[in-house]
């Protein structure tokens, strides 16, 4: 369900609130403004004032709203599935958890962000990619095979004023991908702001619904982790990025397969020298 929250007054305990809400509708239903208020340690008087900022009385007039506008949706179904795997093996549980990621990546997932990323990526004279952190792997992932496919990638991982050393070299013919998990790091905060001055396009990979830095970037990508008390899964960034490679293949589908080929026929020419 989209809210269509209005994030420009938002404090940083209802933009928690928001996110929350917006991943969590079900259960949030069927709790009450404590269990809300210990889940995200915020004070109950915060969680209390959210629903007047947001257009409602109080607590019971959002449920009451939102049961009647609610449909019964793929998540609501996957969970009746899941209800009856109590007491299985670790592997098992996970599989669980990596299928509601994928299910709520999927839920909101955004058409239009996604095609112009895609159209973004294709058209930039050079992709930096910021992944920082645990989402090393994406970026090297992402960088690894859009290679292929001839684009101008360059990872952009230092840290602190060591990140100035690139951006001083970036045009607006360029595009720089971030991966912003749980909040947005001051580099990052950095190359948006710097963005603004010069030009290039920004695209922000997060597993935020709701903040304050969706509306600072040309294409926001939703994926899934679980929330922040929660064992961070990088499944659904993973099937994001995969699906973000396979489009872009497909753009220029002979020029890219014909590429493959090329590294086919160098592999096979050279695999004495440089065995796999």
């Amino acid at each position: 369900m989209d809210f269509k929250w209005d994030t420009e007054t938002m404090t940083p305990n209802q933009f928690k609130m928001a996110d929350y809400i917006q991943k969590n509708l079900k259960h949030v239903l069927l709790s009450t403004e404590q269990e809300i208020s210990d889940a995200l340690q915020i004070s109950i008087a915060s969680v209390s004032r959210f629903w007047r900022i947001v257009g409602y009385k109080n607590f019971k007039e959002f449920k009451t709203n939102m049961r009647k506008q609610l449909d019964i949706s793929p998540a609501g179904k996957m969970e009746n599935i899941m209800n009856h795997v109590e007491g299985q093996e670790l592997e098992h549980h996970n599989l669980n958890v990596s299928i509601d990621h994928l299910q709520k990546t999927i839920e909101h997932f955004s058409q239009a962000a996604f095609n112009k990323t895609v159209e973004l990526l294709t058209a930039g004279k050079k992709i930096y990619v910021h992944s920082p952190g645990p989402s090393q792997g994406l970026g090297e992932l992402m960088s690894y095979r859009l290679l292929r496919f001839g684009l101008a990638l360059h990872p952009l991982n230092k840290g602190g004023s060591e990140i100035l050393e690139d951006l001083l070299h970036m045009t607006k013919d360029d595009v720089i991908v971030v991966f912003s998990f749980v909040r947005l790091l001051p580099e990052a905060q950095v190359i948006l702001e710097h963005a603004k001055e010069v030009g290039f396009k920004t695209i922000i990979i997060t597993d935020q619904l709701v903040s304050s830095f969706a509306n600072g970037a040309d294409a926001v990508l939703f994926a899934s982790r679980g929330e922040m008390w929660e064992f961070h899964s990088m499944v659904a960034p993973t099937f994001l990025i995969e699906n973000l490679i396979i489009a872009i293949g497909m753009k220029n589908k002979e020029e890219n397969l014909q590429r493959l080929e090329m590294l086919s026929d160098m592999r096979n020419k050279y695999a004495s020298e440089l065995p796999r």
